[in-house]
C-alpha cells in the first residue's frame, strides 16, 4: 500500500495514503472524542465560510507571508492550545473549525500531471483501522457506503471552500487591506510591562474606509463586508484567549511574548 507522494504535508498530516476497497476493505472509521494531534497546536486554518460562527469562539486573524491563510487562535503562544486538555479532549462547547473536522482524511493529487483530487487519509491516525468500532468503509461488494460518501462530501465542500477563500484574500489583497498585526496585552493595572504579539496580519481599518462606495456595495451585496467585520470583531477575543492561558498556566512569562505562529 503505497501513499501518495506528497512533499510537503499540511499541519497534522504525517503520511497521506489513498482510501481504496481493495487494501482497506475491513477498514471503519471511529467517532472523534479526542484529538491529541490538537494538544500543541493554536492555529487552525478557516475558510471564509466559517468566520461567523468561528468569531464567536476565537479570533480570527492572516498568516504572514505573500500568502496569507485565515488563522483561528485557539492560543497565542506557539504549541498552547486553551480549548483541549492534556488528552486532545475539547474542554469548551466551541465551534470546530472545518479543518479539524475533516482528518484524517483529505483530497489529494496522486499525479502531479492532473487536476484530479482522490479521497485519501493519514494512515498513522488512530481514527481509522481494521481494529476499529464504528463506521465501515465498505460495503461487502466493494462499495464505498453512505459514512464514506459523507465524508467525500464533506471534503469536495471544504475544497469549495478554500476556493471561495482565495476568492476573498485576493480582493484584501487588490486593495491592500492586510497589515502586519500587533495586540498588546498588560496584566498590569497601571498597562505597564505589556506582552506584545506580533507575526501575523489584520485588516487596515483605516484603509478599509477608504475604500470607495462602490466597491464597498460590491461588498456589502456579495457578502464579504460581512466577512471583514467578523474577522475584526473576532481580534477582541485574543485578550480572552490570553486570560485562557494564563489560568491554564500556560500563558508567557516575559513581555515581548512569541507571536502567534502561522500554520500550513
Amino acid at each position: 500500500m503505497a501513499s501518495a507522494p506528497q512533499p510537503n504535508l499540511p499541519l497534522f498530516y504525517n503520511d497521506l495514503m489513498p482510501l481504496n476497497s481493495r487494501d482497506h476493505a475491513k477498514y471503519r472509521s471511529s467517532s472523534m472524542d479526542h484529538a491529541k494531534w490538537l494538544i500543541n497546536v493554536h492555529a487552525i486554518p478557516l475558510t471564509v465560510d466559517e468566520f461567523v460562527q468561528a468569531q464567536r469562539d476565537f479570533p480570527i486573524v492572516f498568516s504572514s507571508g505573500d500568502n496569507p491563510l485565515p488563522l483561528a487562535l485557539m492560543g497565542l503562544n506557539e504549541g498552547v492550545n486553551t480549548f483541549v486538555d492534556a488528552d486532545g479532549k475539547i474542554t469548551d462547547p466551541v465551534y470546530l473549525p472545518a479543518y479539524i473536522r475533516r482528518y484524517p482524511f483529505l483530497l489529494a493529487k496522486l499525479r502531479p500531471d492532473t487536476e484530479e483530487l482522490s479521497l485519501c487519509f493519514d494512515p498513522t491516525s488512530d481514527i481509522l483501522g481494521e481494529d476499529k468500532e464504528g463506521e465501515e468503509l465498505f460495503t461487502e461488494n466493494a462499495e464505498p457506503t453512505d459514512a464514506t460518501k459523507r465524508v467525500l462530501e464533506f471534503c469536495q465542500h471544504f475544497e469549495e471552500a478554500g476556493q471561495r477563500t482565495k476568492v476573498f484574500i485576493d480582493e484584501l489583497k487588490k486593495h491592500d487591506l492586510l497589515m502586519e498585526g500587533e495586540m498588546a496585552i498588560t496584566t498590569q493595572a497601571d498597562g505597564t510591562n505589556p506582552y506584545v504579539y506580533r507575526g501575523f496580519q489584520m485588516i487596515n481599518e483605516q484603509k478599509l474606509r477608504d475604500v470607495r462606495g462602490d466597491v464597498l456595495r460590491g461588498w456589502n451585496q456579495n457578502g464579504m463586508l460581512a466577512l471583514i467585520y467578523a474577522h475584526l470583531m473576532s481580534l477582541d477575543l485574543m485578550r480572552a484567549v490570553f486570560a485562557r492561558q494564563q489560568q491554564q498556566g500556560k500563558g508567557p512569562q516575559l513581555p515581548n511574548a512569541a507571536a502567534p505562529a502561522t500554520a500550513q
